[in-house]
This record gives C-alpha cells, structure tokens and sequence, in this order.
C-alpha cells in the first residue's frame, strides 16, 4: 500500500510528465513551491500537518527509495542524517532552494505504468542489474537490434565444430554410431548432435 512518500513522489511525476520534463533536472524549490504544494495536495497525500507535508518532503529530497538525486552529494548527505535525527528540522531542505533535483527514469516509469511503488531489487538476487539511469545523464544505449552479451555467452562468431568420437565412458551411454561434438554447431545437444 503507498504511502505519503509514494504519493508524493507520483504527484511530482504526474506534474513533470504534463509539462514534458521528466528528464529535465530543475531547483529543489519547485517541488513544495510549484509542483506538489502542501495546500492544494494535502489532502491527496493524505498528510495531517504541514509539518508531516515537511518531513514528507525532505525524505524525498534525502533520496528515500531512489525516487530522485539531489546534487550537490553533500546536501542531500545532510539531509539524510537530518532525515535520522532524534529531533529533525523538517524544514531543513528549504534552506537549499537552487539544489539540483533529478528524477530516477525507472521508477518514473513504473509510476507512470501504474506500478505504484518502486523499490530496490531484492538482495538475495545475484544477476547483473542494469543501473539506475538518472536523467540529468544521457547513458549511451546500445544500436538498435543490438543486444549486450550475457555473462558466459561466446561473443565470436560461430565455429566449425570438431567431431570425435566418443570416449570409452560416453560409448556406454551413446547409442552405436553415435558422433560427439564441441556444441558448437548444436550447443543444446552437444553429443549426438552429428548423428
């Protein structure tokens, strides 16, 4: 189930895709002054105070979830520990109205999609993630029809396979006449293949 920080975050992407400016970076202060103000989203967000609007606002600008980057790194480091402490300035990002603010594309995405929260992949998988692609970036994406390898995928061409025969512990198992070869021609049935 969303919550403030997940409604708010899909105001903000609601309001940036109108104006076509999802991967456009812009000022911090345009997040609480222009784009998601606490009077006219209040009730959206579901907020009882305006100090809870605050504190809504400031674990966004802190980068809760990877919803969004704040630059400089420092400020947004500070805010983090604002975030965490025991008695926090919930106003504390208005002191940084010109920072720069970059939504993450890929939970832009999957809000955008109807996917109503974005999180982090799981820690226990071991695959190679593509990494999150900040817009205030321009990643250089493969040609089309162009695909990147995969791990353990042979990049060179395709050989000619040597055949030979089978050994003295394959011939039990092979039926008689049976040629085994590298798989490279037939790398889903490597023995056998040149039967």
């Amino acid at each position: 189930m969303p919550d403030e920080l997940d409604r708010l975050f899909e105001l903000l992407v609601t309001g940036l895709s109108k104006d076509n400016r999802l991967a456009v970076p812009f000022p911090a202060a345009e997040v609480y002054e222009r784009l998601v103000p606490y009077r006219s989203n209040r009730s959206h967000l579901n907020v009882a105070t305006h100090q809870d609007y605050e504190m809504t606002v400031l674990r966004l600008l802190a980068g809760e979830r990877g919803y969004l980057r704040l630059e400089p790194d420092d400020v947004r480091e500070a805010m983090q520990r604002e975030v965490t402490a025991t008695s926090p300035d919930t106003a504390y990002f208005r002191n940084f109205p010109d920072c720069r603010v970059m939504i993450n594309r890929l939970a832009a995405e999957r809000f955008l999609r109807g996917d109503m929260r974005y999180g982090p992949p799981e820690p226990e998988e071991e695959e190679e993630e593509e990494p999150v692609s900040w817009t205030g970036e321009n990643p250089i994406s493969p040609a089309p029809g162009e695909r990147p390898s995969a791990p353990g995928a042979i990049s060179s061409a395709p050989s000619v396979a040597a055949s030979v025969l089978p050994s003295g512990i394959s011939k039990k198992d092979a039926p008689a006449g049976t040629v085994c070869s590298t798989g490279a021609a037939n790398p889903g049935r490597p023995c056998g293949a040149g039967r």
